[in-house]
């Protein structure tokens, strides 16, 4: 051997001199607030529970940014049903997204399960079952039980096959699905594709933001005690529609104290009806005595397997009932509560605190002095209890949101039943933090996620039937049967499918 280098930095195992020991000490003894200023200062990258953000104006980013618990995508494919774009565009377009979502804090496996491809738009039941089929196959040899985590869809150009896929993945093969449209898509932009990420994560069971103070466990009568915070909703047919059912869904959060996953349940129930019918039901089986069931009771048994303990409070914000009906559904849905509760247990009656969520009114509210944002609205975060709500019972309207054009409308929510004992303050405060959890954009919303779920599980269900009723006139008499809704698949349900 002639020449020997020896690269910089190696580790000297061997008996250290006198100078040697004295630069040692030197360079490694530090004063205290020198060694916390350099370790507070190491981040391998900006992301979990301490890369803390600061909305503005109800507003962030996340440019640079990764979500707090990035979900894991093994096994996924893309398929793409349109003919606007070339045969290697859904290659790049795949290629770039995942880069973003690994960007953004997943753990997106590089690879497909299986080949990416084209499919024909005339044929999407028949692509989605070969889909299915093959993956299914390819799972058998590497790793069996394991399902297809993802599958991107690029959506032919003709509208309308949106509802048709959901159906199929959701109800009949379990698959999750990202739907991506071809005109957007094709633009490959870096916010498009950020949005796509946000969805993602949450469809793989990650979450993209939380509160600092659910964290820290310092949310008034949330984190002190395991609590669940549920959001239900009714959606009716379009006038006309007969023949067609309504909708029910019921939402709830599972990971107390974060509470920013939310497990989503829907029903068909008659034609028009605001109560919610399946927030609890029991059935006598000669077999196995007195049968129960019901949304309610199925997520109160999901949150504690999924955080290992019951329910201690429960939080109900309810969606679209109107101050007539106030009474009735208050106690129509209180009592299905509470038999829900009883059900699982003996004298098993947490807390209940039930909060009606009401966004069709003719209220504006319009500030006093230059504090606006840019849009000339009030700020978000705004809250009015006084003058204009009633005058002896627990109500106030919240301005969460930041406006975009026109003039904002504010929420109404009236409390109709605290057994929490909530203060104003404590409650409405929980509410605006709420809505800067909303899982599908980076600014608060105007409504509490959990209702604003609750609509759009319910808005998804209604693809479910599409097809199935008819609108003609005639309806059969009074006496109709509310045909269920098929089943959404488990591996489906477990996630925010509708998202």
């Amino acid at each position: 051997m002639e020449v020997c280098k020896i690269a910089a930095g190696q580790r000297y195992t061997k008996r250290l001199n006198g100078r040697q020991v004295t630069n040692l000490l030197r360079a490694t003894c530090q004063r205290p607030i020198e060694r916390e200023r350099n370790i507070t200062g190491l981040n391998y990258h900006e992301t979990g529970r301490e890369s803390r953000e600061h909305p503005r104006m109800g507003q962030w980013n996340i440019i640079n940014k990764k979500m707090v618990n990035g979900g894991r995508v093994s096994y996924w494919t893309c398929v793409n049903f349109s003919t606007r774009v070339n045969k290697d565009f859904p290659f790049q377009f795949c290629d770039k997204l995942v880069n973003m979502c690994n960007r953004k804090g997943l753990d997106f496996n590089l690879d497909p399960l299986i080949p990416i491809h084209s499919a024909h738009p005339g044929q999407i039941d028949m692509a989605l079952m070969d889909i299915h089929k093959q993956c299914a196959a390819k799972l058998k040899e590497i790793e069996p039980g394991k399902q297809l985590q993802l599958l991107i869809i690029i959506l032919p150009d003709v509208t309308g096959s949106y509802g048709q896929i959901k159906r199929i993945c959701e109800t009949e093969l379990g698959i999750v699905s990202q739907c991506c449209q071809p005109k957007q898509a094709s633009k490959l932009s870096m916010q498009y594709l950020e949005n796509l990420a946000l969805k993602i994560n949450v469809k793989a069971g990650g979450r993209n933001n939380v509160l600092s103070d659910a964290i820290q466990k310092r949310i008034p009568l949330v984190s002190d005690r395991p609590t669940i915070i549920l959001g239900a909703g009714v959606t009716h047919p379009q006038p006309g529609e007969v023949s067609s059912p309504s909708i029910a869904a019921v939402v709830a959060s599972m990971d107390w104290p974060e509470v920013t996953k939310y497990r989503g349940l829907v029903a068909a129930q008659d034609h028009c009806e605001e109560f919610i019918q399946d927030l609890y039901k029991s059935v006598q089986d000669p077999q196995r005595g007195l049968v129960h069931g019901g949304m309610i009771r199925e997520q109160l048994i999901a949150f504690r397997r999924a955080t290992g303990h019951r329910p201690h409070r429960i939080i109900f914000y309810r969606d679209g009932v109107s101050e007539g009906q106030f009474s009735q559904v208050l106690l129509y849905e209180m009592d299905a509560i509470r038999k829900a509760c009883l059900s699982l247990e003996a004298n098993y009656l947490p807390p209940v605190t039930f909060v009606v969520v009401q966004k069709r009114h003719h209220t504006r509210l319009f500030p006093t002095d230059n504090q606006t944002d840019r849009s000339g609205n009030i700020q978000p975060g705004t809250v009015v209890d006084r003058q204009i709500c009633h005058p002896t019972e627990f109500d106030f309207y919240l301005n969460s949101h930041a406006g975009i054009q026109g003039t904002s409308r504010p929420t109404h929510y009236h409390v109709l039943y605290d057994e929490n004992n909530f203060s104003a303050d404590v409650l409405q405060m929980l509410t605006n933090n709420l809505c800067y959890t909303y899982a599908r954009c980076t600014r608060s919303v105007s409504i509490v996620p959990p209702a604003y779920y609750a609509h759009l599980a319910a808005f998804r269900a209604r693809y479910y039937i599409e097809g199935e009723t008819s609108d003609g006139g005639s309806t059969g008499g009074e006496n109709r049967t509310v045909r269920p809704l098929p089943l959404i698949k488990d591996n489906v349900k477990e996630v925010m499918f509708y998202c």
